[in-house]
Order: C-alpha cells, then structure tokens, then sequence
C-alpha cells in the first residue's frame, strides 16, 4: 500500500497519505479535494532535491525559532506588567 505527498491546492497544507485505489480523498486541513501529488524524497533524489528539502527545512526552523522568541519576549513583558 503505497503512501503519498500531496499539497492542496486551496490552502497549501502538506501531507501524506496511505492510497488504497486511486481516491486520496480530501486535505485534512481545509476539506477541499484539489490535490496536487508531490514527488517524494524517495522516488526522486538527487542533489537539487536534497538541496530544495534543506532550505525548506531551515525556513520552517527559522519560523519555529521566531515563534518560540515572539512567545519568550510576550512571557516576560506580561509577567512584568
């Protein structure tokens, strides 16, 4: 049972999924069906792929780091207010 990428194209979200048939089904986030099969890591790897994967990984990293900053710096003005 092969598992799959897909993005929705309505709202972006990423996702994998367990295909039994050829229905994907819906995004689990937004409901839509308007899917956009990805290539996976596994069946396409080279070194433009690992280089594309690494950068969306630092941006997602840089987010995480934003937040947890945003949240540290809202922690300590409310605690002193």
């Amino acid at each position: 049972m092969p598992i799959y990428e897909y993005k929705c194209r309505s709202c972006g979200h990423e996702f994998e999924r367990l295909v039994l048939g050829d229905d994907p089904g819906a995004c689990p986030a937004c409901g839509q069906r308007d899917l956009d099969r990805q290539w996976s890591l596994f069946a396409v790897d080279s070194e433009g792929t690992r280089q594309m994967h690494l950068k969306k990984a630092r941006v997602a990293a840089r987010k995480v780091q934003r937040d947890k900053a945003h949240a540290e710096h809202e922690m300590i003005h409310h605690h002193h207010h």
